[in-house]
């Protein structure tokens, strides 16, 4: 695995705006998005719970630096294929991006990443078809949706520009 991306130090803050709007599940149940994306284990499990299947879900195994979650569990016993990909805290690698993206085109998928998913968010915005509900936990708060549009997509290509490149 070689490059990616990280956040400079000095541009933490830029990265630490949600986006999007806090949901409930009761929300979840009526929306009608071409696809649904998935981010961290306890969203990705209260959809599958819910009989919300998304088309990607991007997990850890781990919520709050515990070890394997309830999502993981039901993707290991049911032998859900998965994909997984190294991924450090602040960065994002170039397999973490081509992974979302070679899910998104092939398929429902699974992403299991080794280390940290908290930027996942922006190959997710950046190769999603405009239109797709992308869910995501913030910790201590709840669920939050998205919906990629023109303006979304624009915000996090800015982002990514702040980033450094990574050999």
């Amino acid at each position: 695995m070689s490059g990616g991306w990280r956040i400079p130090e000095g541009k933490r803050d830029l990265f630490k705006e949600p986006l999007g709007t806090f949901v409930t599940t009761e929300d979840l149940r009526k929306r009608n998005a071409k696809k649904t994306i998935t981010v961290g284990d306890v969203v990705s499990l209260t959809m599958w719970k819910e009989g919300i299947i998304p088309d990607l879900a991007i997990y850890d195994g781990r919520t709050e630096r515990r070890d394997m979650t309830e999502f993981a569990v039901l993707v290991e016993e049911r032998g859900l294929e998965k994909a997984v990909v190294s991924n450090p805290a602040g960065t994002i690698t170039r397999e973490l991006d081509d992974a979302v993206r070679n899910a998104l085109d092939f398929g429902p998928a699974l992403i299991r990443v080794e280390g940290e998913e908290d930027l996942a968010l922006m190959p997710c915005i950046r190769h999603a078809p405009e239109g797709t509900d992308i869910v995501y936990g913030w910790p201590g708060k709840g669920m939050m949706v998205l919906t990629t549009d023109a303006a979304v997509k624009d915000k996090t290509e800015r982002l990514w520009k702040e980033m450094e490149e990574l050999e």
